[in-house]
């Protein structure tokens, strides 16, 4: 998947990686692409509720040995 921006938040845990993709997300234009990575188990829970209550749009999200890879579209 394409994306524009990239953030390495593997080793963080709640609420860090939402705090660091909220601030990356500000610095981006509307319909621009978030790639994440994360290793904390409940950045799944975290990052769905995220993207409910802020209108960014998860656009996919996988795992893979312990680490989690979201795209998440900016509003």
């Amino acid at each position: 998947m394409n994306f524009d921006k990239e953030l390495d938040v593997r080793g963080l845990v709640c609420p860090l990686p939402i705090l660091r993709t909220k601030k990356s997300l500000a610095d981006m234009t509307s319909g621009q692409v978030l790639k994440i990575a994360a290793t904390d188990p409940g950045a799944v829970i975290d990052f769905k509720v995220f993207a409910e209550q802020t209108g960014n749009e998860l656009l996919s999200l996988s795992e893979a040995i312990g680490e989690f890879i979201f795209y998440m579209k900016k509003k």
